[in-house]
């Protein structure tokens, strides 16, 4: 049994990382043993995702003053907390791709930012592609603008030669 101070230590801690976090997704983990949740977490800490079970009352008294708090009447039931820090699609990717395999893990709600992400939204945002491949994306649409104009503006000066070799043309010709 946890004493007064180290219940406040574990509040202040998840009360941080949820400070800190880009998403917070629920998930109930009922009827997985505890290997299973053990390859759940080694995958989800391969892609900097905080996965933790944590009693209710101290989940309740975490979210005060953060996003998580939206989510608050969620947290009922055997719950456990996958939290993003970096790339808010990776927890959605990772959670989904492990529940394919494990029908018995639950994704339940979401919070990114000041935003409620049932369970279509979070399903929505683990088919986005990473972070990495849309700014690549981006990066490729920044460069056509420039090259395009490049290319637009290199063909003014070769269109102005052979309009006037074509008017030396006609002259000689004439």
């Amino acid at each position: 049994m946890l004493n007064r101070n180290e219940k406040q230590q574990i509040i202040d801690r998840i009360h941080e990382r949820f400070l800190k976090s880009k998403i917070v997704i629920l998930t109930d983990y009922k009827g997985l043993d505890v290997e299973t949740i053990n390859a759940l977490r080694r995958k989800l800490k391969a892609a900097n995702i905080e996965y933790r079970v944590v009693k209710n009352t101290l989940l309740i008294r975490a979210a005060k003053d953060t996003d998580a708090d939206r989510i608050r009447d969620h947290f009922a039931g055997p719950i456990a907390i996958a939290m993003g820090f970096d790339d808010p699609v990776a927890p959605a990717k990772a959670l989904f791709d492990f529940a394919k395999e494990n029908e018995k893990l639950e994704i339940k709600v979401g919070v990114m930012g000041n935003r409620v992400l049932d369970l279509n939204a979070i399903k929505s945002l683990s088919t986005l592609p990473s972070r990495e491949v849309l700014l690549g994306r981006l990066l490729c649409v920044l460069n056509a603008v420039p090259t395009s104009l490049v290319r637009a503006l290199s063909n003014v000066p070769e269109r102005l030669l052979y309009v006037l070799q074509a008017i030396k043309d006609q002259k000689a010709a004439a």
